[in-house]
Parts: structure tokens; C-alpha cells; sequence
């Protein structure tokens, strides 16, 4: 029996500037997206009998068939004509509506588990274009690293790497939806700040390890950020706790999940066990270059 095993890993947002709204009534946006080792696993092995089979451990959708990966594993089997099936088991790490791409990675790792697993013979950039079909964040997904993303997140090009860093990442117990905290963002006068423009710039100009802890705070940027803290202020708390202990910290997509940056490994894991105890579900983590 083949058995396939496909990492999916969740993303932070090292940037995020909302454009307006879209005539097809999304949001024109512009980010630079960082990959981090927080991995969800989906393992793969097929079947003969055409069925596709998902168990999600621990389980986050009341239907199997409305998990990505499944709508993910429909897409290829029907675009294709496909005959087999697959087994499908997910066993989750990320977070879910975290700010961190749980669902969408998982989405693209059964692109591209199944693409091997069905021996589709797809590239990546075929790939990419139906993981639009999925989701704005699962184009991104496929590939990872760290990357601009703009129209309504769909459109990817690679970037030179934003370097090895160590961050934590902290969970609040509860969630956001990003329907909520773009239709509040969409009520608020807002301004164009094109931080993912800049954040493209200084990588292009100074290549792997060119960023400096000093001059993260005018490079960090997410235009949620206020709107979720507005929503939850205790998300707003977090980045301001944790900037009062010296990291530079910064909300990841639509929240609630805040990042910390940290100029020790010391004083990051001492934070780690602060909010642990107080708590908090919190990841430590690195960037993957």
C-alpha cells in the first residue's frame, strides 16, 4: 500500500495592507507571507474503490466534507476523472481561526499529496491555480516560504527569504471571524499604507539574514490589527504586553493570534512559560527559509 505523508504549515503574515473592495466584492489586498515549522500532517494512502475517506484528529468541521482538505480532494478527483480513491487522516497542530492558515495549508497538502498519490503528474504552478478555486490563502500554500500575495491573495511571487527567526506565537481562547473583522475594517476610514511594498523592497535589496531586530517595527505592519484589537481588546493587551517585555510583536491575518519577535532565546521562552501559565495556547516557532 502507498503511503504518503504531506506537512502542512502554518503561515504568519509579516504584512498585510487592505487596497478597498473588489468589484467581485473581495478585497484587493497586498501581503508578504512567512511560513513557519508549526505543521499540521496528512497522511495519504489510496484506495481502489474510488471512495475518499477523511478523519480529522482532533476533528474541527461537524461534516468531513466540508473540510478543505476534502473539497481539495473532490476537486482533483472530479477536474481529472480520477478512478481511485484515498485515505485521508489529518492530525492537527495549527490552531483553527487563528490567523495562521491552518485550513488552507491542509488544503494544499492534499493538492499535493494527491497529486503524487494519484500519479496527476500536475507542476506546481497548475497547482496553484486550483487552490484559487479553494481559497485566497491556499495559492500561497503550496509552495510556502516567504512570499508576496496580492489581488485577493491569489496572485504569488516568491521573495528572497526573510531569514531564520524564532517567535512565539500566543492563542487566545477564543476566535475571530474574518468576515467580521473585514466588515469592520470596511466601516472605518481608512488610509493606504503599502508596508508589503516596503517589506518587498528591503528583502530584494538585502537578502537572507539583511533584517536587523532594530528596524522590524517599520517593517511589521497588518491593517487588521486595530479593527481585531477594537473587536477583542485583549488582543490588543497581548501586543502590548509583549512589547513591554522588548519583543516587537504584531497580530497575524485576521487575528487572534499574536507573534513576538524576540532578540533572545531566553527571554522568549520565559515568555512562553509566563502565558502558559496564564492560560494561553502558545507555540514556539521559527521561520523556514
Amino acid at each position: 500500500m502507498t503511503l504518503l505523508k504531506e506537512l502542512a504549515c502554518a503561515k504568519i503574515n509579516l504584512s498585510i495592507d487592505v487596497l478597498g473592495i473588489r468589484p467581485d466584492g473581495y478585497h484587493e489586498v497586498e501581503m508578504v507571507m512567512q511560513s513557519v515549522d508549526l505543521c499540521d500532517e496528512l497522511h495519504l494512502s489510496a484506495r481502489e474503490d474510488g471512495e475518499i475517506r477523511l478523519i480529522c484528529e482532533p476533528s474541527v468541521t461537524g461534516n468531513p466534507e466540508d473540510n478543505l482538505v476534502m473539497r481539495a480532494a473532490r476537486l482533483l478527483q472530479n477536474r481529472y476523472a480520477v478512478n481511485v480513491g484515498a485515505d485521508l487522516r489529518l492530525s492537527k497542530k495549527i490552531p483553527v481561526q487563528a490567523g495562521l492558515g491552518g485550513g488552507s495549508s491542509d488544503a494544499a497538502a492534499a493538492l499535493r499529496g494527491l497529486n503524487l498519490l494519484w500519479d496527476l503528474g500536475l507542476t506546481l504552478d497548475v497547482l496553484e491555480e486550483l487552490a484559487a478555486e479553494l481559497g485566497s490563502d491556499v495559492p500561497y500554500c503550496i509552495r510556502g516560504g516567504t512570499a508576496f500575495a496580492s489581488g485577493r491573495g491569489e496572485k504569488v511571487r516568491p521573495l528572497p527569504s526573510f531569514g531564520c527567526w524564532e517567535l512565539l506565537l500566543i492563542k487566545p481562547a477564543f476566535g475571530l471571524s474574518t468576515p467580521e473583522v473585514y466588515g469592520e475594517f470596511d466601516r472605518r476610514e481608512q488610509r493606504a499604507h503599502f508596508a508589503s511594498r516596503t517589506m518587498e523592497d528591503h528583502l530584494t535589496l538585502n537578502g537572507v539574514g539583511g533584517t536587523a531586530f532594530s528596524i522590524l517595527p517599520t517593517l511589521l505592519h497588518n491593517d487588521l490589527q486595530a479593527v481585531s484589537c477594537a473587536l477583542r481588546p485583549e488582543v490588543g493587551q497581548l501586543i502590548l504586553d509583549l512589547e513591554n517585555r522588548g519583543a516587537v510583536a504584531l497580530m497575524s491575518g485576521s487575528g487572534p493570534t499574536v507573534m513576538g519577535f524576540f532578540s533572545s532565546s531566553e527571554e522568549r521562552e520565559s515568555a512562553c512559560a509566563d502565558y502558559l501559565g496564564a492560560g494561553y495556547q502558545c507555540h514556539l516557532v521559527q521561520t523556514i527559509l
